[in-house]
């Protein structure tokens, strides 16, 4: 057994030691991820997943591929058909761009060094969340919603270009898969929309629990106090920053109550951008079965984060 798997069984060892100590605020915590996935996750994602797969399968990025080579191609270095992901994500949200991709790959429509270029830029969060759960649900108004939005979808082009690489996509993409009816495209679209969002609520509830239990035992809350007492900032701000790079939900949920001040803007665009590692392992769960490395993924998301807290600063000092 090598050093890290040596690591990986002590951390496992040490989450069931801690489960088996803190048996009920773990159940609390599952019970709150899976209130999350049933109130906000399922409802805003499930259809687009659906969506998403149905427009895969009767050709959407064969038609649009032609139309959006040229642009794509001087922009991003990617193709026509890879582009649309761009589109999916930005609409779909987390980690509906990284489903997306993995299915052009598997359709023959982009190769893998292209699938990895996309996921770098094209696996982002969606309206739905920006404009219900930050905007109104968070600061009280839906223009700090559509506002982080716009720097979110800024900071995603930004990263495609910065990220995109010397090399161009072909001209001539991979052959793909050919369109299938409607009758056959309509129920793999709900199929493999089922499995990707049990995917992505049980990452949620998993990581929910990581993060009830490091409250739980005192550890979340003394991290958010010593990182207080170094930047300077608020409590309240610390622990989302804390429990946003773990899971996205739990790190917005903890920005209710403060102010749409600048700091405060900036931060939750920044954790928008990031995503959470939830999201880095949901993208892992996507590509599991295509030869396409992750570590692009990280990097654009690493890089959204840093784009969108600055963008969103700037923007937000300017306004208020």
């Amino acid at each position: 057994m090598d050093t890290k798997n040596k690591l990986a069984v002590f951390a496992s060892l040490c989450g069931l030691f801690a489960l088996i100590a803190a048996s009920g605020e773990a159940v609390d915590a599952c019970r709150e991820g899976l209130r999350l996935c049933v109130e906000l996750i399922l409802p805003s994602l499930f259809p687009f997943f659906v969506l998403s797969g149905l427009l895969q399968k009767l050709g959407l990025p064969q038609l649009l591929g032609a139309r959006l080579a040229r642009l794509s191609q001087k922009l991003f270095h990617v193709s026509g058909a890879g582009c649309t992901a761009l589109f999916m994500g930005l609409l779909g949200g987390y980690p509906l761009g990284a489903a997306y991709v993995a299915g052009l790959y598997e359709s023959g429509a982009v190769d893998a060094r292209e699938a990895e270029r996309l996921l770098a830029f094209c696996n982002n969060s969606g309206p739905a969340f920006f404009l219900g759960a930050l905007g109104a649900g968070v600061f009280g108004s839906v223009k700090w919603g559509l506002l982080l939005y716009a720097v979110h979808a800024a900071a995603a082009v930004l990263t495609g270009l910065l990220l995109r690489g010397k090399d161009r996509a072909s001209a001539a993409p991979p052959s793909s898969s050919a369109p299938l009816p409607f009758s056959q495209a309509l129920p793999g679209a709900v199929h493999g929309a089922v499995i990707a969002s049990l995917n992505v609520c049980g990452f949620v509830v998993c990581f929910a629990v990581f993060t009830g239990l490091l409250n739980a035992r005192g550890l979340l809350p003394l991290l958010a106090g010593r990182l207080a007492a170094l930047t300077g900032q608020s409590l309240g701000w610390c622990r989302a920053l804390l429990t946003g790079f773990f899971e996205l939900g739990g790190g917005i949920g903890a920005l209710r109550g403060l102010a749409p001040t600048a700091e405060n803007l900036a931060l939750a665009s920044a954790l928008m951008g990031w995503g959470g590692l939830s999201v880095q392992f949901q993208t892992l769960s996507l590509l599991a079965d295509a030869d396409i490395k992750s570590a692009p993924h990280t990097a654009g998301r690493i890089l959204s984060a840093g784009l969108s807290f600055a963008l969103a600063y700037g923007i937000a000092g300017i306004i208020s």
